[in-house]
């Protein structure tokens, strides 16, 4: 190369270095910037100031587009402001924020759990059932193995199962579901069962009953398994009385009474136990043997007295504890 040419390309080659330098400098300089903002935010939100957030994440992104956390939480300000059935402008306004930020996070983050689930739990705060449902669903998808997504899951179609038969189907399916996949958790019973109690506005008391019984047979000992139990058969006994004969009625108030007690034997600092006996000698058993009806009531009141000492002794107990703590926090 001559010496002329030489010559001629160096100061275009410096032009380019200093451009360079210059470019870095100021990207450098955004980049700084945009983590001094985001870092504000980021203080803001921990201390649930969601406006003063909003406004930084916002000014981090100004500086820094590709930062995709100030996505995320800047979704999650406008998300935490969001007021569930407030129908206003600036309402609606926050939930578009809430959704637009997500979704840019979930562009840049698509196998990121939280901004899926987050962004799933916003669609169903604005009873948005279809695309919640399509975020519920792809959190299984993308982590398949972790047996609390499936109550999750769940849960979000139990609260819509009362207004479509086959929602309330995709619920029961979601619990069953989480069963089969591991058949010697007892948790998999107590959620399943808990969904057929809960049913409204009949529960299945038989259904759910079988998946108590499940329970308890892994854990034949538990009060708090026994006393659901109780309190099923007693529910079903005295909510259904006018479709069941006399003798299915005595059967499900034997069994009631029996599990009942064997739960306050187990654990007599349950006072619920005691109320639901007293429930079922006063509303069930009264009613069932008239010519003993007096006697029943009466045993109604006593149960009635140990749940009132119970219940006391265990209020007593949580003041107790609260002055405890409150003592050691002011040292």
């Amino acid at each position: 190369m001559s010496r002329k040419k030489i010559i001629f390309i160096l100061p275009i080659l410096i032009v380019a270095v200093i451009f360079a330098a210059s470019s870095c400098q100021k990207l450098n300089v955004s980049q700084l910037k945009a983590n001094h903002h985001f870092s504000k935010a980021n203080n803001h939100f921990t201390e649930s100031q969601y406006r003063q957030a909003i406004e930084e994440y916002e000014k981090a992104l100004e500086y820094n587009p590709d930062l995709t956390l100030a996505y995320r939480f800047l979704g999650e300000s406008y998300k935490n402001q969001y007021r569930a059935g407030d129908e206003s402008p600036i309402n609606l306004e926050r939930a578009e924020k809430a959704i637009e930020n997500l979704k840019l996070a979930l562009e840049k983050e698509p196998t990121n759990i939280q901004i899926v689930h987050s962004l799933g739990d916003m669609y169903d705060r604005m009873r948005g059932f279809e695309d919640a449902e399509g975020m519920f669903l792809r959190v299984l998808e993308l982590d398949p193995t972790n047996m609390e997504n499936y109550y999750v899951v769940a849960g979000f179609y139990n609260r819509y199962a009362g207004e479509n038969e086959e929602i309330h189907k995709k619920a029961e399916e979601m619990y069953l579901r989480r069963i089969e996949l591991d058949p010697q958790n007892p948790q998999g019973y107590a959620y399943a069962a808990q969904f057929y109690d809960n049913i409204r506005p009949i529960p299945d008391f038989d259904k759910a009953y079988a998946m108590h019984n499940m329970n308890l047979g892994m854990k034949p000992d538990d009060a708090l398994i026994l006393f659901t139990i109780g309190v099923n058969r007693f529910n079903k006994a005295y909510r259904l009385q006018n479709r069941l004969s006399k003798q299915e009625r005595i059967a499900l108030s034997d069994e009631s009474e029996q599990t009942l007690l064997k739960s306050a034997e187990i654990d007599p600092n349950y006072p619920d136990t005691f109320a639901y006996i007293n429930l079922l000698y006063r509303n069930v058993h009264s009613h069932l043997y008239p010519e003993r009806s007096e006697r029943f009531i009466r045993e109604a009141d006593n149960y009635m007295e140990r749940y009132n000492q119970v219940r006391k002794r265990q209020l007593d107990r949580l003041k107790l504890e609260e002055e405890l703590k409150k003592g050691q926090e002011e040292r």
